[in-house]
């Protein structure tokens, strides 16, 4: 899933495709590195971002959704709002992805009146009150991936009884939303947990800070491991963190995420590609992650708090 940011201040590419020439080149360029999907918003999901309108985000929108889909994309909406939902499955979008679970109803019932995937992730409050991680110490959690299991199930709950079909119903653990790093490397060392709910799991672990605080913390305790003087590197800001964005994603990708939500096509793709290359090879391959995958919803396969 290819991330289409249609806005001013996303915290990795704010403003960098607001101009609809910018909106579709970018369209063009992760459909021929190889989305399988891409995922248009124009509402910035980063800790104490306001909250937009629905009228500007639509306006933001523009035509990228119809754009895409001219072009052959399976097109998902990220939003939370119900009519900026709904103006998107009007323009040709087959999957709504909203950033939380207080709209599951709502979007469920808009989801099953269209025919649409649903895409519900897990998070705690809006985006407006998060402050980053300092505000998600070690103890929000007890377990945390018993905790998003159970908070996001009884979200899915509502989303089923308001006549959402289970088989249109994805999972998102939230990387990053809510949660500080440790947690955010918890839930993808432990996604194959989270897999086995049965339904089909996007994990979003692109240009996150805690692929930037994991990869800082290693680089100190190897330099102790090495006798130097004790340091704190800087976390890497967001436009170099693809070397740590690779690894989440095929980590993820191996205990079996469906999809993975990225900026960076190109390379992911490849990545992914050669994952599974090697799992297949050989004499006696080993079970693919293609095969631990869970069967996922129709509108919903393909290759998201800080952005």
């Amino acid at each position: 899933m290819g991330v289409l940011n249609r806005t001013p201040d996303s915290f990795s590419d704010g403003g960098r495709f607001a101009e609809e020439g910018a909106a579709l080149a970018q369209i063009d360029a992760m459909l021929s590195e190889g989305a399988d999907m891409i995922d248009i918003g124009a509402e910035s999901t980063r800790p104490g971002a306001r909250p937009v309108p629905d009228d500007e985000q639509i306006a933001r929108i523009g035509g990228s959704v119809r754009d895409a889909v001219r072009r052959g994309a399976v097109v998902s909406i990220d939003t939370t709002s119900p009519a900026v939902a709904a103006r998107a499955l009007d323009d040709g979008a087959a999957v709504v992805n909203t950033i939380s679970l207080d709209s599951a109803a709502e979007l469920g019932a808009l989801c099953a009146r269209r025919g649409a995937s649903l895409v519900l992730m897990h998070s705690r409050g809006p985006m407006s009150a998060m402050a980053g991680f300092s505000a998600y110490p070690d103890d929000a959690y007890g377990d945390v991936v018993a905790d998003v299991a159970r908070e996001w199930s009884a979200a899915a709950e509502r989303a089923l009884a308001a006549g959402l079909p289970r088989g249109e119903l994805v999972l998102d653990p939230g990387l990053g939303f809510a949660k500080n790093a440790r947690q955010s490397l918890e839930l993808c060392a432990r996604l194959d947990e989270l897999c086995a709910l049965g339904f089909p799991v996007l994990v979003g672990p692109s240009r996150k800070s805690f692929v930037a605080r994991a990869a800082a913390a290693e680089a100190a305790a190897r330099g102790e491991r090495a006798g130097a003087a004790p340091a704190s590197p800087e976390p890497a800001p967001p436009e170099a963190r693809l070397g740590g964005t690779i690894a989440a994603a095929l980590a993820c990708a191996a205990r079996g995420a469906a999809a993975v939500r990225v900026h960076d096509v190109g390379a992911v793709r490849q990545a992914l590609d050669v994952m599974r290359a090697i799992e297949r090879a050989g004499p006696a391959p080993l079970p693919s992650s293609d095969d631990r995958r869970r069967a996922g919803a129709p509108h919903a396969q393909g290759a998201r708090g800080d952005d």
